[in-house]
């Protein structure tokens, strides 16, 4: 068994062989790895279902055991990802500038790898191949340090992509797998500056939280989900049921799945009655403020912590309001700043609605669910970045590289 320090050695050695590797092989290994992990799926689902058991015996809860399984369908899922990233565009060398200065200097900003990128997710077997992809394809390496509870699944996913890397003749060591389960690695990992240039946490409240505050590696911050959908006067009823149900119950115990339901007074008189049966008809529990109370039976008080609560289960809070400007107060307070929507026919209303509220995502007339690398066009993601420095949103392969200037002179001295 490696070391931490011995994989991050290792990671930042492959840095240096990856950043040179021409598009065309980068694309070939990627390939060569989606039809891996499909012609070995079984194998990979035997050490998912050791994960699984292990999780269950613990009491893990539904929303993370639903983001630890993984099925012939969610493998599949991530071979098709590995395909898009390998028909994106190559975003290192691309000169994203250049200018000629008045005595003959031509600069030029170009795309470069990172170098080293340090994942540190929880439960998510899946984040192993998309960070793995998009690192290896933006011409850096990884080192995947997952949480113990799918350290399994994340061994076997790592395990198939370094055979195949090194049977297309390139360093398995692009991908490498923290392989120490202690929560002092991930302590560790956090002030390998040495080795490290950028880390990314995914997973909980906590984790990040532990992240940005204790690492001395430069962190891009993903953020916890608690999205608001904003049913506006003139919404219309048949897309607001269907865009709410969809992003409250598509699937529960994801970062864009919706938390919190806002919805205009004179629309809640009409229709808020109706939108709220077909949400209780499918098991959603309500908590609610006095005026939503009047539109169903048995909601729940909701308290100060429900309008800030990232429920990752099957229950919403929901809120009458007077129109726009209040439903954007509302959501700029207690929002995460990850993806917000507004429903409406109103154009004003939108525009107001999509100028002002301060999120990563802001959806007119869509559900929060699209944002997802993967929904983007990306081909994958390494999350979902809710800071504004660097990058924002869905990260994908621009996101994940850097870039140097170069200055091209014939001989210029500065007088």
């Amino acid at each position: 068994m490696r070391t931490l320090m011995e994989s991050a050695r290792a990671a930042k050695a492959a840095s240096v062989l990856t950043a040179q590797l021409d598009t065309e092989s980068k694309n070939r290994a990627l390939r060569a790895i989606a039809a891996a992990l499909v012609e070995r799926t079984e194998e990979i689902l035997d050490s998912n279902g050791r994960d699984m058991e292990s999780a269950r015996a613990r009491g893990m809860e539904s929303s993370l055991l639903d983001r630890l399984m993984l099925n012939a369908q969610r493998i599949e899922g991530m071979a098709e990802g590995l395909r898009q990233v390998a028909e994106l565009p190559d975003p290192v060398g691309e000169v994203m500038e250049q200018w000629t200065r008045p005595n003959g200097l031509l600069i030029k900003k170009v795309r470069v790898p990172m170098g080293v990128i340090g994942m540190i997710y929880e439960a998510r077997p899946n984040v192993t191949v998309d960070a793995a992809a998009l690192t290896f394809k933006a011409g850096s390496a990884v080192l995947l340090r997952s949480s113990a509870s799918a350290f399994e699944s994340s061994a076997a996913l790592v395990r198939v992509m370094r055979e195949t890397l090194e049977a297309q003749g390139i360093t398995p060591d692009a991908v490498c797998l923290v392989e120490d389960k202690s929560h002092g690695a991930v302590d560790e990992m956090l002030k390998l500056r040495e080795c490290i240039d950028l880390i990314v946490p995914r997973g909980g409240a906590g984790l990040i939280r532990n992240a940005v505050m204790n690492s001395t590696v430069p962190v891009l911050e993903t953020g916890t989900g608690n999205c608001h959908v904003y049913v506006d006067a003139s919404a219309d009823y048949e897309m607001a049921e269907r865009i709410v149900i969809n992003a409250k119950t598509q699937r529960t115990g994801v970062c864009n799945a919706a938390e919190t339901l806002l919805v205009h007074s004179a629309w809640a008189e009409e229709h808020l009655r109706a939108l709220l049966k077909a949400l209780t008809d499918r098991e959603v529990e309500l908590h609610g403020d006095l005026p939503a109370a009047g539109y169903t039976e048995g909601m729940i008080p909701a308290t100060e912590a429900d309008w800030a609560d990232e429920y990752l289960r099957l229950a919403m809070a929901v809120k009458v309001v007077s129109g726009v400007e209040e439903a954007v107060e509302h959501i700029n307070r207690y929002g995460t700043k990850h993806t917000e929507c507004i429903l409406t026919a109103d154009e004003k209303s939108a525009e107001y609605f999509l100028r002002n509220v301060d999120a990563a995502v802001v959806d007119w007339n869509a559900s929060t669910r699209f944002t997802d690398g993967f929904e983007f066009g990306f081909g994958a993601e390494l999350g979902i970045s809710t800071q504004k420095l660097h990058a924002r949103g869905p990260m994908g392969l621009r996101e994940i590289t850097s870039y140097k200037y170069l200055v091209i002179g014939s001989g210029q001295a500065r007088p």
